[in-house]
């Protein structure tokens, strides 16, 4: 019996493009040999162009992110949750989905081990798949009234001090109205999907992706009483810095701002979201007890 041509094999996607994590080790190879894969089931392969340069890869067309939107039919990641974050917001409100593909360590949102892939993206690229949306957050740094900066956020917007000043004074206002002065090392502003990284290591509570708030997770308070609280997702944040020596602001821990007293941090939902696909019966809880370690109880208990 004759094998189906790649161009008569079902396809929910047709135009693939490759983003890779270009530092780690044998990544060239890795692209290769999905770019081989999806070959077969008759996508049209793109490298992500900064990929394709780091890494000399020229077998392929290449294409900037700016220009994915309308031109990509799904964006394959490979690499860990970092790599996510970055491409996740220059993505943002493209509509073109992303899969995560991690090399090593399970990711919340790169979960699909590379040793599967063979597998699992194939059934992706045929329509089998769970979606799941992601809000952002839209930030935006003020200094006596003036816009400095704007940056978008997948995890969180973290206002902190540098590892070596001490506490930082923050008055934190919701809508205008005013809520706290806050004395700490900082203060993290998290999506539901940022609530498994830092603002988790800060107490916060863990949201599930599809809960609809903003989490406020105070950084070792001077204060015990200041504690982590989860907001309407449609609220302005608004954070002053009063006062504090070497406070900057973080946007995903990815790129950063450094503050002044007086500077204002407006932080929102943004309208934009980023698509995530997963294989099917995929189950968040599952990968919380394999990252957290829920599952380390005796199979009796």
């Amino acid at each position: 019996m004759l094998s189906p041509s790649p161009n008569s094999i079902k396809k929910a996607f047709s135009r693939v493009a490759l983003v890779g994590k270009y530092q780690a080790d044998g990544m060239q190879e890795h692209l290769g040999d999905l770019a081989k894969l999806l070959g077969q089931q008759g996508c049209e392969i793109f490298i992500e162009a900064s990929t394709a340069a780091h890494l000399s890869l020229t077998a392929y067309p290449t294409k900037k992110i700016e220009t994915f939107a309308g031109a990509i039919d799904l964006a394959v990641v490979l690499g860990g949750d970092g790599t996510m974050l970055g491409i996740g917001r220059q993505l943002a409100g493209s509509q073109v989905p992303l899969v995560g593909i991690n090399m090593g360590r399970l990711g919340y949102m790169t979960d699909i081990p590379i040793q599967s892939v063979q597998t699992i993206l194939p059934q992706i690229i045929a329509g089998e798949y769970e979606a799941d949306t992601r809000t952002l957050l839209a930030a935006v740094v003020l200094r006596n009234g003036e816009e400095i900066n704007r940056s978008l956020a997948l995890n969180d917007v973290v206002v902190n001090r540098s590892g070596i000043s001490g506490m930082v004074g923050l008055a934190v206002k919701v809508n205008g109205s005013f809520m706290y002065n806050l004395r700490s090392d900082g203060l993290i502003i998290s999506t539901p999907t940022g609530s498994t990284a830092y603002a988790l290591s800060a107490g916060g509570p863990i949201l599930h992706p599809r809960v609809a708030g903003i989490l406020l997770a105070p950084i070792a308070p001077h204060s015990l009483s200041n504690r982590p609280i989860v907001l309407p997702q449609d609220i302005m944040v608004s954070i002053e810095v009063v006062d504090g020596r070497e406070i900057i602001v973080n946007f995903d821990m990815q790129s950063q701002t450094h503050l002044q007293t007086g500077d204002t941090i407006q932080v929102r939902q943004s309208e934009k979201t980023i698509t995530l696909l997963h294989p099917r019966a995929h189950s968040d809880y599952k990968t919380l007890r394999e990252k957290l370690h829920w599952n380390e109880y005796p199979s009796t208990f």
